[in-house]
């Protein structure tokens, strides 16, 4: 039901080109924050320096150039990608339910071979330890009690989002 809600609500609101932009640069900087944790990570991407990827889903996109120290930097709007990655999966529920289950949504890929091999690598290889850096601010106690909690609240979503998408997702009686 609520995934028929969502795509039912045709909300022509867009948020303003500065907020995209703004938005950009944050997640630029957790991505690099994120590989800052993994020198091989850093050492694969620099060998791809000046390299720009294009992920996409519906009608948004994200474009970042490699850089030579191997961390992201935005892309500008004109340039050519070497690399597009297309989220293909429509429902951000499902995606939400896969990502909650350690897997990825289904993603069509164009571009350079190479290049999309590191991507892959770092997909498969890269992954944020969100309680450590908590812990770095709130201490090792309340960092892993906060961490314990999320985690719960991970799994009550994914049995809900699952259980929707089982059921259907769409109209009839509730259970």
């Amino acid at each position: 039901m609520l995934e028929t809600i969502l795509q039912s609500i045709n909300l022509p609101f867009w948020p303003p080109a500065w907020m995209v932009d703004e938005t950009h640069r944050r997640i630029v900087l957790l991505l690099n924050h994120v590989l800052m944790q993994e020198p091989q990570a850093m050492t694969r991407l620099a060998r791809q320096v000046g390299r720009i990827v294009l992920l996409q889903w519906r009608n948004m996109t994200f474009k970042v150039v490699l850089s030579p120290a191997g961390l992201l930097d935005l892309a500008g709007a004109d340039a050519p990608a070497d690399l597009v990655l297309v989220i293909t999966e429509e429902s951000p529920l499902v995606i939400t339910q896969l990502v909650l289950q350690g897997d990825k949504p289904a993603v069509r890929i164009e571009g350079d071979v190479q290049l999309a091999a590191e991507v892959s690598w770092l997909i498969d290889h890269v992954r944020w330890d969100i309680e450590e850096d908590l812990a770095r601010i709130l201490g090792d106690a309340p960092a892993h009690g906060l961490a314990r909690t999320a985690r719960g609240l991970a799994i009550a979503i994914q049995q809900f989002v699952g259980g929707s998408i089982r059921r259907g997702g769409s109209g009839g009686s509730a259970p």
